[in-house]
């Protein structure tokens, strides 16, 4: 009779603790990020609004904010992928930048070393030489200058795009805040 008595209790709290767990379950979030959560903004509803409207609320609070600011953070993320892809493009392009430029300059020195040595020792070959010296490290050093500031340039542009992006977000963010604050939400971003 004890035996009985033990596992009817066994088989209730088994059996209410599985109900409790799949009540659980279906309290539990879904898992996915809501609208505000996506673009790293808090929001906690003040006046005890539900899930469901609050989803409504931010809906409504993203539209205002991209008809108000002109911007849709979606779309600036794209733009600003794009931007990021184009600054990479120009330090490669920067990287490149005067290639060539040594013997270049070399040839270009041996001609005139060639002139000034056939008219100063009559020794052209001695006098190119020395130019070809002369015009390879002068070359170098020019491409080497156009090079860095072709880089810096490319950086310099990079860091404006990101900072105009960064503050198109952060107005975004304030349109979208107020909105939800006058719909009785508590809001940080």
């Amino acid at each position: 009779m004890k035996q009985r008595i033990l596992i009817a209790v066994l088989t209730a709290g088994v059996a209410g603790s599985a109900g409790l767990a799949q009540s659980q379950q279906v309290a539990a979030p879904s898992g996915q990020k809501t609208l505000a959560a996506t673009m790293n903004v808090y929001v906690f509803p003040k006046a005890g609004q539900k899930a469901e409207q609050q989803s409504q609320h931010e809906a409504e609070c993203y539209s205002w904010a991209v008809q108000n600011t002109g911007t849709d953070p979606f779309e600036l993320t794209k733009k600003a992928e794009q931007q990021q892809q184009q600054a990479q493009q120009a330090k490669k392009q920067a990287q490149s930048a005067g290639q060539g430029a040594g013997a270049a300059g070399a040839v270009k020195g041996a001609a005139v070393g060639a002139l000034i040595g056939e008219i100063a020792s009559d020794d052209a070959g001695e006098g190119a030489a020395y130019g070809a010296a002369a015009g390879l490290i002068s070359g170098r050093r020019r491409a080497r200058a156009a090079r860095r500031q072709a880089e810096e340039q490319a950086e310099q542009q990079a860091q404006k795009s990101q900072q105009w992006t960064a503050e198109q977000l952060v107005n975004f963010k304030k349109a979208f805040s107020v909105c939800l604050e006058a719909k009785d939400y508590l809001v940080k971003y």
